[in-house]
């Protein structure tokens, strides 16, 4: 009898599982999330897709710092692992500032580095870690963002040393800055 009332038990217990489990997906089933892309003509991917609140931006490489001039048969000049790791972060905020974010509200960045050839074929961490700290941790903007940075072959671009992806929250709670 014992047996008889645990087993029964045990399967109320998985009947009323099931019976929340069926009504919470079809609640989300109906719920609308609201998918926006940010694109440009330029590009065959986008700059960004928001899903709700949450915005997730490709990976951006630096601007040249030193445009190419053809005239002159002149390469353009990306420089080092801090210079486009500068330039990259300023274009992310740019960005984020057109889509009423700020750095403080990236939860999550991918880093992508390419070992520098003027050190040996190694990364930069150190360069990486001196332009991004004067975004993330600092008197005006305390966040950091969760963060992945890894060494990678190559990228796209034969010039880049560094590539960025961030994903930032639109917060309701986030305080103006």
């Amino acid at each position: 009898m014992r047996k008889t009332l645990m087993y029964l038990n045990a399967n109320l217990k998985l009947i009323c599982l099931a019976s929340i489990l069926t009504l919470s997906s079809s609640s989300i089933a109906g719920a609308q999330t609201t998918v926006r892309h940010i694109q440009d003509d330029e590009r065959p991917i986008a700059t960004g897709v928001w899903v709700g609140d949450t915005l997730y931006l490709s990976g951006q490489l630096a601007s040249p710092a030193t445009p190419a001039d053809p005239a002159k048969g002149t390469p353009a000049v990306y420089g080092d692992t801090e210079a486009q790791t500068m330039s990259t972060l300023t274009k992310i905020q740019a960005t984020l500032k057109t889509e009423g974010l700020a750095m403080g509200d990236v939860v999550m960045m991918h880093v992508y580095l390419v070992g520098d050839p003027d050190k040996g074929g190694k990364l930069d961490f150190p360069g990486l870690m001196a332009a991004y700290t004067r975004f993330f941790g600092t008197k005006d903007q305390p966040n950091k963002p969760a963060r992945s940075a890894m060494q990678v072959a190559a990228l796209a671009a034969p010039w880049g040393l560094v590539e960025i992806e961030v994903i930032a929250v639109k917060s309701s709670g986030r305080l103006a800055k």
